[in-house]
């Protein structure tokens, strides 16, 4: 018959699991116990069961193999930060020489340490120097562009403008040259002593502004 396989989760049943923990942990001692035996190895096995309760085994001394453990690591831990400390090294000499390399190719580009290059590394820095001058003199086209067209504007702005106010200054001295006959025709008629009879026209430009007639005495 198959054995059926077990699933391997927290088993619910309290009895059950203290069972299996104390079948498995005899199990598990066995095999590394047959393990140092075959192989010639140094193990170490510690076990906190669910209680807190402690179960251990090993080869030899259980603290000289923990000694040994801490050993081990510090030395894997200082091969590690070596190694880190290294990589940190190169990557700061990479960064240096791109840093290098990068200083000098800008100096080349503004005409300076040029001494040394042939015809293919002159020809590299013409073409790169001309798409450069080609993207700068875009930039001022369309920039200039740009104010031209601000400038166009502003100048509509101020056309309408003055012609606004040269239509207010119109309309304010009409406004006041009527106010002016009025006044004169007004005056008039007070000093000539004018009845209506006399001068008809006077009274109906009076009465055609809709002011009051103010005739002499007859």
């Amino acid at each position: 018959m198959v054995r059926q396989k077990i699933q391997i989760k927290k088993i619910d049943n309290l009895t059950s699991r203290q069972v299996t923990f104390s079948k498995r942990r005899r199990g598990l001692f066995k095999k590394a116990q047959e393990l140092a035996t075959l192989c010639d190895a140094e193990i170490a096995l510690i076990v906190f069961s669910a209680t807190g309760r402690l179960y251990d085994y090993s080869t030899s001394s259980m603290m000289q193999i923990i000694q040994r453990l801490k050993m081990h690591t510090e030395g894997s831990n200082r091969f590690r930060q070596i190694l880190h400390n290294q990589a940190e090294c190169d990557n700061n000499g990479a960064t240096s020489k791109e840093l290098t390399a990068l200083t000098l190719e800008l100096k080349q580009l503004n005409g300076e340490e040029l001494q040394g290059l042939g015809m293919n590394e002159l020809a590299r820095l013409e073409r790169v120097v001309e798409s450069a001058l080609g993207r700068v003199v875009k930039k001022k086209n369309d920039m200039l562009i740009s104010e031209i067209t601000k400038m166009k504007t502003r100048e509509i702005q101020l056309e309408e403008e003055n012609a606004m106010l040269k239509q207010l200054a119109e309309t304010t001295r009409n406004a006041a040259e009527l106010g002016s006959s009025v006044e004169s025709i007004t005056n008039s008629d007070g000093l000539g002593g004018r009845c209506p009879e006399d001068d008809r026209s006077v009274s109906d430009t009076a009465l055609k502004l809709g002011l009051p007639f103010a005739g002499g005495d007859c």
